[in-house]
């Protein structure tokens, strides 16, 4: 009976657990929650309305933010001309293996001997296209148009849109040849100011992920070897998920005159010679859905910040008797428009629905819970007598509730949410600042990555490009960037090559 008890216990909404096979779990919660499925064109995916309504909010959101800091949204197009790749070789060569390119502009029928039809591609291009990896060559050609004078400056514009690399492992939201993303581009006057808004945009990623996405992540500089193809510094958020690996979840690059120079941004300065303009580039895509899948979901399924749930109250009607069932539903829609009417949260009115559907109470509530909505509340014959409502929250246990007086939750209910991301915040802190090991010595550092889910290693770190990339492809390992916030003032041996340097690195496997 114990041992029966104990397996009845253990079961969960989502097989496998995090801890028996952490990437089948990941997919067994976007399926679960009907977040996304895997398309017909290879590598490809289908977000569904659940997940695609995450990836609204987080554009709304982040445009919001864009525009406060003077941006504005412009569309470019899809398909970029190969010749615009080869003025730039470095920064093409490092998308090169990745791209798609479209060679014909039109199709045949062509009948074979069996009687079917082929579609066969004529009308061969007299240049290839490239369906965008990024956009930095053609909107630099713009650019390269619109700007005349100093007095054009700064241009400072965003794109929301997809983009195509040719990834041959793919995973939802994660890895996928084609993915949303936002991208902005942006061209200065002088390099400090390029420099300061590559700085901004880091900051604001920064605070937008643990602000709306309850995810802590590490501000930090990449090495030469990790940076952006092009940039001359590229500046990244990196946050770990709950089987310690890193996911980089946004970027910010400094491009100085490099692009500039090779598609001829240009302008008039102030003394009246010609100079080129400093350009940067910086983007987060749907891979924060999936950030955000690894850093708070559960054993029973996705839990969602409330900031960016679809809906963020779910109200249940529990009607046991046919002659009750009206007026628990009314009183079900009631709370929902005062709600919806009398309270905000984020600065954004609450979503709520009320689910109402004629099936199982059971059924309703776990479908909930597999999809992440932070709070549910249950109202049945007895709570509209008492006057209370059932509390249950996501980021507490499946079976835990609280009966509440009705004008309580009503009273609190913002004070409610801003908990749940609290607490989401903190324990993702907590997981991260628990992984992260300081390492002096090269021989624990070696042995470190034999562990099955290692964290990640900060450093003492100037070894040289190709050391690193030997470290790197030995370990299966990446520094995933200079720490911002963790470097030190008084200069330690390198880990590698003994050499005093106040720089520190963090080491990790990633996604």
């Amino acid at each position: 009976m114990a041992k029966q008890q104990q397996k009845k216990k253990q079961q969960t909404a989502i097989q496998p657990t995090r801890s028996d096979d952490f990437p089948e779990w990941y997919q067994q919660v976007i399926r679960a929650a009907d977040m996304a499925e895997n398309s017909e064109t290879r590598g490809c995916m289908v977000i569904k309305p659940w997940g695609y309504g995450i990836w609204e909010l987080i554009q709304q959101q982040l445009d919001v933010r864009f525009k406060e800091t003077g941006h504005q949204n412009a569309y470019f197009p899809l398909l970029i001309p190969l010749s615009y790749l080869e003025k730039e070789a470095g920064h093409a060569e490092g998308f090169a293996t990745e791209c798609a390119v479209v060679t014909h502009h039109r199709l045949e029928t062509e009948k074979q001997d069996d009687g079917s039809v082929k579609m066969v591609p004529t009308g061969k291009l007299t240049e290839p296209y490239v369906i965008r990896p990024t956009s930095e060559t053609i909107i630099g050609s713009a650019f390269s148009r619109w700007i005349e004078s100093y007095r054009d400056l700064p241009l400072l514009v965003n794109q929301w849109a997809n983009v195509m690399r040719w990834e041959m492992r793919p995973r939802l939201f994660l890895r996928t040849a084609e993915f949303l993303w936002q991208e902005g581009h942006t061209a200065h006057e002088t390099e400090n100011e390029a420099i300061e808004e590559t700085r901004t945009i880091h900051r604001l990623y920064e605070e937008f992920l643990r602000d709306h996405l309850a995810i802590p992540v590490i501000p930090g500089e990449k090495t030469e070897a990790e940076r952006f193809p092009g940039a001359d510094m590229t500046l990244t958020v990196e946050a770990m998920v709950q089987d310690k690996k890193a996911i980089q979840a946004g970027t910010s690059h400094y491009l100085g005159q490099n692009f500039s120079k090779a598609q001829d941004i240009s302008f008039t300065g102030r003394d009246g010679a010609t100079q080129h303009a400093y350009t940067t580039s910086w983007g987060v895509s749907t891979r924060l859905i999936g950030t955000l899948i690894m850093a708070h979901s559960d054993d029973d399924g996705l839990v969602l910040p409330p900031r960016v749930a679809p809906q963020q109250i779910i109200i249940i009607p529990v009607t046991p008797k046919e002659e009750t069932r009206e007026a628990i539903i009314d009183a079900c829609q009631a709370l929902a428009e005062v709600l919806r009417r009398e309270k905000s949260y984020g600065g954004q009115p609450l979503r709520i629905h009320v689910d109402s559907r004629d099936i199982g109470g059971g059924v309703k509530k776990w479908e909930w819970v597999k999809k992440g909505a932070p709070i549910r509340i249950e109202i049945g014959p007895r709570d509209l007598e008492s006057g209370k409502v059932c509390l249950q929250r996501r980021d507490q246990a499946p079976n835990a509730k609280e009966f509440i007086p009705k004008e309580d939750f009503i009273r609190h209910v913002e004070e409610t949410l801003a908990d749940i991301h609290n607490q989401l915040l903190q324990r993702a802190t907590e997981l991260r600042d628990n992984n992260i090991t300081t390492c002096t010595d090269l021989g624990e550092f070696t042995n470190y990555w034999d562990q099955e889910q290692p964290g990640w290693l900060l450093t003492p770190w100037n070894g040289s490009r190709e050391q690193e990339e030997e470290l790197s492809k030995k370990h299966k390992i990446t520094i995933r960037c200079l720490p911002l916030d963790l470097q030190d003032e008084d200069p330690s041996p390198c880990i590698l090559t003994g050499e005093p340097t106040p720089q520190r690195a963090i080491w990790g496997r990633s996604y």
